[in-house]
């Protein structure tokens, strides 16, 4: 990604915390789903992107709503989604990719783990993890609930 492409999302990246209203924990369980199936991405075009239902394994205390997956110009991937994790979720597996994956916090104390160094977001805190870094990313809290918008914005996977 150079620097002109990168420029075009510093609008998303300002607005980011304004695009998804604050949540609080969910206690209902949401029905069992199959895996989907790996769709091809599509390309973006500018637009309003409403989030998708709230979803994910009750059992790990993340849930998840989708706002964008698809494919900037020069087939850049763009991914969007907000996280919830209850109070004393698990740490996500390590884990590395070919983009580079940004963290917006909007509530609750995050920790975040890159290349090996942990640190603890709070909310209005923005952390980055660069393409290829090992990291992970859990609820810093044992007793409240944290909630982050994350942005994805590399090569297709």
């Amino acid at each position: 990604m150079n620097r002109r492409e990168f420029s075009a999302l510093l609008p998303v990246l300002l607005a980011a915390p304004s695009l998804a209203p604050a949540q609080t924990a969910s206690t209902q369980t949401p029905p069992a789903q199959a895996a989907p199936t790996p769709r091809p991405l599509t390309k973006l075009e500018s637009g309003q992107f409403p989030p998708s239902a709230p979803h994910g394994p009750s059992s790990t205390g993340r849930t998840m709503q989708q706002y964008v997956l698809g494919l900037l110009p020069d087939d850049i991937r763009l991914e969007i989604h907000a996280t919830v994790l209850a109070p004393g979720a698990p740490m996500e597996p390590i884990n590395h990719h070919k983009h580079t994956e940004m963290w917006f916090v909007r509530e609750g104390q995050v920790a975040l783990m890159t290349a090996g160094v942990t640190r603890t977001l709070k909310p209005g805190d923005m952390g980055i993890c660069c393409a290829g870094d090992v990291h992970s990313v859990g609820n810093a809290s044992t007793t409240e609930p944290c909630s982050y918008l994350v942005l994805n914005v590399g090569p297709p996977e």
